[in-house]
């Protein structure tokens, strides 16, 4: 009888047991019981497994199927199986499309309310999870996991295809992408794909123009801040990428890369054209404008095209009067470093005239 009593208050909505430390109000006294742990801190059921205790038995029983294996939750779409009706419920939705939690700010939904709250941290700027090694604080616990991994030094994620390791998941599935050419981000304004997020995020700041990243030295600005870094080793004389071979140092890892085709001899990149082959992929499309005649890089002043960066950027020092390149000998200056190298010649003739005694 009591039992129904209970149960015809969930149609009346009467809820006749109050909580005296929140006010919260139940409908019946055994909903009151299992609140009161929550202030209490009691938790009367224990695993025999693992002895972790728990304020609910409905929660010891699903605990316990992490031990047993069993789940009784099957999808009946593709027969996957789950130890929760609410694993299952959130699965169900991966097949009907359903994206029942939607973000205030944008308007963009997710399946899962956890999924929504990891989100809402985008607008609200909130880092929960501190890094007890640096205090550098994270948006997402999993982030916060693979951050400790740089203070522990572990890989635990391998690629089957090459061997190397990673210390977090989403950067091995971003480095999978690279046996598999999968590109799944595209830029909406030129279409260029990219194989991982950060990368198309990096490469629409081409499109914006966003420079945030500014040198103290000479005030030039960079859109990321790994461009940044590079570039204050020419003010730091660094060069911290050193060649195995001849002990060459180079300021960034892919001009070494570059540089250690020159000892192997290797030339990856051909020329459809003409077969001609290259060490470097930037050269390959240096050439190709040989045949096609391209020259996409324009003089803001006179013009005038070139088919390279660095012949345009050369050609501005007509322009703007720069001469970068210093003699140490006689502190002449010059626009081009070929320039400065035939200069140096006339030091070198005459210091060999001097010692023949002309």
């Amino acid at each position: 009888m009591a039992t129904l009593k209970t149960h015809m208050l969930t149609h009346t909505g009467e809820k006749p047991y109050k909580c005296e430390e929140c006010s919260r109000q139940f409908s019946g006294a055994a909903d009151l019981t299992r609140h009161m742990r929550t202030h209490t801190g009691e938790k009367p059921y224990r695993c025999e497994e693992c002895s972790k205790q728990f304020a609910r038995l409905t929660t010891l029983k699903r605990h316990r199927r992490t031990h047993t294996g069993e789940k009784p939750y099957e999808c009946e779409e593709c027969s996957k199986q789950f130890s929760e009706l609410s694993g299952l419920k959130r699965h169900v939705r991966t097949h009907t499309g359903e994206k029942p939690h939607r973000c205030e700010e944008c308007s963009k939904q997710f399946i899962e309310l956890s999924k929504l709250k990891k989100h809402m941290r985008c607008h609200t700027g909130e880092k929960p999870y501190l890094c007890e090694k640096c205090s550098k604080q994270f948006k997402l616990l999993d982030t916060l996991n693979a951050h400790m991994r740089t203070h522990t030094g572990e890989k635990p994620y391998m690629c089957n295809e090459c061997s190397r390791q990673f210390s977090g998941l989403s950067s091995l599935k971003s480095h999978l992408r690279t046996h598999t050419g999968e590109k799944p981000y595209m830029c909406e304004k030129c279409g260029k794909q990219f194989s991982a997020l950060d990368h198309l995020k990096l490469h629409m700041q081409t499109h914006t123009g966003e420079k945030p990243y500014k040198c103290e030295e000479c005030n030039k600005k960079f859109s990321q801040l790994g461009n940044l870094k590079t570039h204050m080793r020419i003010h730091r004389g660094e060069k911290p990428f050193k060649c195995e071979e001849c002990s060459k140092q180079f300021r960034q890892t892919g001009a070494l890369k570059n540089h250690m085709k020159t000892h192997t001899g290797e030339k990856p990149f051909k020329c459809e054209e003409c077969s001609k082959q290259f060490s470097e992929r930037a050269t390959l499309k240096t050439h190709v404008r040989t045949h096609t005649g391209e020259k996409p890089y324009k003089c803001k002043e006179c013009s005038r095209q070139f088919s390279e960066p660095g012949s345009l950027k050369s050609h501005m020092r007509t322009h703007t009067g720069e001469k970068p390149y210093t003699c140490v000998l006689c502190s002449k200056r010059f626009r081009h470093l070929n320039t400065l190298k035939r200069h140096q010649q006339v030091h070198t003739k005459a210091e060999c005239l001097r010692n023949t005694g002309f």
